[in-house]
């Protein structure tokens, strides 16, 4: 028998009545009814609620002592009367009798409550982490947590994958966000950096003939802070795989996905196939790619309406004169929707910087017309072109904004979540993944007007590459993909290029010499030279899948011991300064700008 406990706090059931336990954990709630106090007892697994009388010679001890205490507790397990029966709790029909107990950790007095849920600054709540990883909310997000590790890990061996460790301390990398680096003592005045991803190391891992990699790895990058992205460090599923194409790579993630979110969700799956939706496709249809399938709503491109002589609105004529675009929203069956609903989706959007939406809802007395502050510009015929353009019926509404395309994907992609939540469009009850494909391998620099790569430089290109047109760079497509649930980007991944003549052709086109290419990714470069077979391979983030499955909407709910906006380890101090003879050692000085 333990020294500590007999039994775990959810363990007692009707069958235990009349036996001796001892129980141990911390005291959750405390009820005093004046002749009998009630001590709600916490450990890992659940509540036990213990009672003692008056009478006994430790009630006025318990009734004194601070919640949060560690307490040994021995005693009878004895029936609850049955008004007073808790189905709500694993040991809700019984209830320990204390005979005696042990204080076996004080508690000071606390700087915020355990036993509820309620919201406190991210400044308390951080600085007290190992408080706020004891309410039950996050305490059991933490252990989903853990549970979706351990379920993934053993899918993806099942899958016939191996896992290995990559390093820590790597070269840093030109690419992506900023390194953290880390001084060399025995290398003077070198670096090394914590790995953005695995990237090179997967890739490398293929050259050396294991064919399937995976590991749950730790990714660093000097990124501010988001709901969805913590600063400094996150988790990712890496895996690589050779002698692959893309479509291998979806197959091996989505069974793996639709296993794990049945596994730890009642929520429905929209889709067990994934929709492939091209890149392209996805900014004019949703505005972004990122899009949430859960949203009906779709955005249409009518900036040929506005080349009509029968279109009045000489505002957006005049700007689509100037080379902007019209995208418009359709809400359906909105005509009896009060005037207010409009005006505070117009001024939401001006709120947001925007110049606002134009609206209008189309009507049909005896003929076709548009109701609105705009409404009057439109001619019959125009609002039937419309009409066929967007699949719009009679009833419905139209949101319209004007700009440049980035600025009207921005707006657009915004006023499409807010008019859908607004609606009561969006299911709660429902995870739509989607794969987002045919990522262009190269951009242009808005401020350098320099091409770029768009994605992952390692990726292959599409097509025959004997055939590409490296005239024509940005109309170059790539093997590279992202996977989204809920407008939640989960992952990057791509099939790589493993051409080394092929990877210099598309390096020069971003502006990298030959030399540069072979200082910066030496590695890999001569790695490639020595036989790499064709491989591909994704990386998804365990925060946040963790994140989506326990109905979080910031990814701190479902981290242990995460920073705050600031990359401040509030808790254990950190970032902090270093003793001078540890400089030293480094051959390190430090000088902070004024």
């Amino acid at each position: 028998m333990n020294k500590y406990r007999t039994h775990n706090c959810n363990e007692l059931r009707k069958k235990d009545v009349e036996n001796k336990v001892s129980l141990s954990g911390w005291i959750n709630k405390k009820r005093d009814h004046g002749n009998i106090l009630f001590i709600d007892l916490r450990d890992n697994y659940g509540v036990t609620q213990c009672i003692i009388n008056k009478e006994n010679s430790n009630f006025t001890e318990l009734e004194k002592i601070q919640l949060e205490t560690v307490l040994q507790i021995n005693g009878k397990v004895i029936d609850r009367e049955k008004e007073t029966i808790n189905n709500e709790i694993d040991t809700g029909e019984i209830e320990v009798s204390i005979e005696s107990f042990e204080i076996l950790g004080s508690c000071k007095e606390l700087p915020m409550p355990v036993f509820s849920d309620q919201e406190y600054s991210e400044e308390i709540r951080l600085k007290y982490r190992f408080l706020d990883l004891r309410r039950k909310k996050i305490h059991e997000n933490i252990i989903l947590r853990s549970k979706v590790i351990s379920f993934i890990r053993n899918e993806m061996n099942k899958l016939g994958f191996n896992e290995f460790q990559t390093p820590i301390l790597t070269s840093s990398s030109p690419e992506g966000a900023r390194d953290f680096l880390v001084p060399s003592r025995l290398n003077p005045g070198k670096f090394y950096a914590l790995p953005q991803a695995p990237q090179q190391f997967k890739q490398l891992i293929m050259v050396s003939g294991f064919d399937k990699y995976f590991q749950i790895a730790p990714c660093f990058r000097d990124e501010d802070a988001r709901a969805d992205r913590s600063p400094g460090e996150f988790y990712q599923l890496d895996l690589e795989m050779s002698f692959v194409e893309q479509e291998d790579v979806f197959n091996v993630l989505e069974k793996l996905l639709v296993k794990t979110f049945k596994e730890f969700s009642n929520k429905k799956l929209m889709f067990e196939k994934f929709p492939k939706i091209p890149y392209f496709e996805s900014l004019l249809k949703y505005g972004s790619d990122k899009p949430d399938l859960r949203n009906p709503l779709i955005i249409n491109d009518i900036t040929e309406i506005f080349t009509r002589s029968d279109v009045t609105f000489e505002i957006f004529k005049k700007l689509v004169k100037a080379g902007s675009q019209v995208r418009c929203i359709v809400t359906k069956n909105t005509k009896d929707k009060p005037r207010s609903f409009f005006d505070n989706i117009d001024k939401w959007a001006k709120d947001q910087g925007a110049s606002g939406l134009a609206y209008f809802t189309i009507e049909k007395d005896k003929e076709i017309s548009a109701k609105g502050p705009v409404g009057k510009f439109f001619s019959k015929e125009s609002l039937v072109e419309i009409m066929k353009k967007t699949n719009a019926n009679i009833g419905d509404s139209i949101f319209m904004a004007c700009n440049k395309q980035k600025d009207l994907e921005k707006i657009l992609t915004l006023a499409r979540d807010k008019i859908g939540k607004d609606l009561d469009l969006i299911d709660d009850n429902v995870f739509a993944f989607c794969w987002i494909v045919d990522y262009p391998m190269f951009e242009k620099d808005e401020q350098t007007k320099q091409i770029k790569f768009s994605h992952n430089p390692f990726s292959m290109p599409q097509g025959d590459i004997k055939k590409i047109n490296y005239e024509k760079p940005l109309d170059i497509l790539a093997y590279q993909y992202d996977i989204v649930c809920n407008g939640v980007e989960l992952s990057s991944g791509a099939i790589r290029n493993h051409i080394p003549e092929l990877m210099y052709k598309l390096f020069s086109i971003a502006g990298y010499s030959k030399n540069q290419v072979d200082q910066k990714f030496s590695g890999m470069i001569n790695a490639l030279s020595y036989g790499a077979p064709p491989h591909g391979g994704i990386a998804p983030g365990i925060d946040r899948i963790v994140m989506l499955l326990a109905n979080e909407k910031n990814i701190r709910e479902v981290t242990m011991f995460p920073m705050n906006q600031n990359a401040q380890d509030l808790m254990m101090n950190a970032p902090s300064m270093v003793d001078e003879n540890q400089l030293k050692e480094l051959n390190l000085s430090v000088k902070l700008k004024k």
